[in-house]
Parts: structure tokens; sequence; C-alpha cells
């Protein structure tokens, strides 16, 4: 939305003719390359660029459609679930930055933070990491400040109840664990802010690969909390992003 208020502004103001604007209105919304069609007007339509999922793609699918998206002037680009061989090879092509622990690459620099408060993300146990980097440089990449509150499960409250303040001071919570999932209602009760509950496949055989912690989430007694799926890092960072920056889009569309 940015750039068609820019585009607008320059037609207002006269450093932009009235046919070139037509002509940047009038390019695709979307570049079809044979084994994809990379969308690029997701920007204008939610505020966000389209991001590579790379699980199941080979590195050089990943190249064309990041190639494509850096061509039509999209500046950072992320990648998820990428592994790091493959981004060894896209390296060779296109300079991303590698994140190991969260499976991501990104292409481009992390944007200032702009949203109107911090999200936090907090974790049940060390072994949510990975999951919780997903969600917290998703967040980072989309403009927000991100706290991190890692290895606070409620098998030690006091470690809980020692970051108070990072808890409710937060604008966005975002609770991930895997067991028996119940940090997501204990951070529920703390807090004003929204809570986006992340199950993981972390546990023992009864958790049924994160499938106990889900329902626990979801059957949650606390109010304000949602979920996202089971390891779904990136949604939660997403969902975080966009409730953190809800005042932001209001006042840039009066």
């Amino acid at each position: 939305m940015n750039d068609i208020r820019t585009l607008l502004e320059g037609v207002k103001s006269g450093s932009v003719s009235i046919d070139d604007a037509v002509l940047e209105l009038k390019k695709k919304p979307f570049e079809d390359i044979g084994f994809a069609k990379v969308d690029l007007h997701r920007k204008i339509r939610q505020g966000a660029a389209e991001v590579i999922y790379g699980q199941g793609k080979t590195p050089e699918q990943i190249i064309g459609i990041l190639g494509t998206m850096k061509s039509s002037g999209q500046e950072n680009v992320l990648i998820t679930r990428l592994s790091e061989d493959a981004a060894a090879i896209i390296s060779e092509k296109h300079k991303i930055t590698y994140f190991k622990d969260a499976r991501i690459g990104l292409s481009g620099s992390m944007p200032a933070a702009d949203g109107i408060g911090t999200v936090v993300v907090a974790t049940g146990g060390t072994s949510d990491i990975p999951i919780a980097e997903e969600a917290a440089l998703t967040a980072e990449a989309l403009g927000n400040k991100v706290t991190r509150l890692y290895d606070v499960g409620v098998a030690g409250l006091h470690r809980t109840l020692s970051h108070l303040d990072e808890i409710m001071g937060a604008t966005v919570v975002i609770a991930i664990a895997g067991m028996e999932g119940a940090l997501a209602s204990v951070l529920g009760g703390l807090t004003d802010a929204p809570v986006i509950a992340v199950p993981t496949s972390v546990g023992y055989g009864a958790s049924f690969g994160g499938l106990a912690a889900l329902l626990s989430m979801l059957n949650s007694c606390a109010s304000g909390v949602s979920v996202v799926n089971i390891d779904n890092g990136f949604g939660a960072g997403y969902l975080a992003s966009m409730i953190n920056h809800i005042h932001s889009a209001k006042e840039e569309n009066r």
C-alpha cells in the first residue's frame, strides 16, 4: 500500500506523470515463471510481500522465485523452512543471510521496527527454540521489536514470574510449548495482550507429535488465547506483526 500511496502522491505533486502512473498500475499482479506464479501485488493487498516456503522446493526453484521478486522491486524477501544445503546453493546466486536454528533465509536486511509495541516470544523449554526463532525472526523481518523469553515453562513457574514486566508490557505474546502446552494458559492469565499459542512437536510418546499440546491450547481457560498449527512459528510471527501494526495501518489509510 505504501508503494501505491507514494505513486499517487507523486502524481499529485507532479513528479510522476499520469501516463507513468497508469503504466505502473497496469503491471501484472503476478509473474508466471512456469513452476510458480509469483504474487507481486501481495504487499499492496496485505501489507507484506510474499514469503517463500522453502521446504519441498529445489534450490533452483527458490532461486527463480527470489530473482523474480527482486527484479520486481522487492527489497527484503523471507524464505522459511530452508535447509542449510539449499541455502548454500542459493547463496551462489543471491546474497542471503541464513539463520540455522530457525531454518530461515533473508534476502536483504532487517527493517527498522515500526510496530506500535513489542512482541514477546516465550518458550516452555530450550527444545522449543527452533520454532520460537522462526516466529521471532519472522516478526523482526516484518518490522517488529521482539523480546525473547526462552525456557520459562510452567515446570518452574518462578522462571515465568521473573519476567512479568516484559509479559505485561507486550502488545502481543507468542507462547510456544510442547509437552502438555500449559504455557499459553499461564501467559494468557497474566497479560491483557493477545496470546498466540504455538504447539510444538516436542515431547514423549503420549504428546503425539504435538497433538496433546494443540488440544490443550485449544481448550485453554484463559481468554484471549488463539492457536496456530503445530510447529507453525512463521504463522504466529506473521499474525503477531499484523496485530502490532493495526494502529499504524489505520492511521496510514485515513
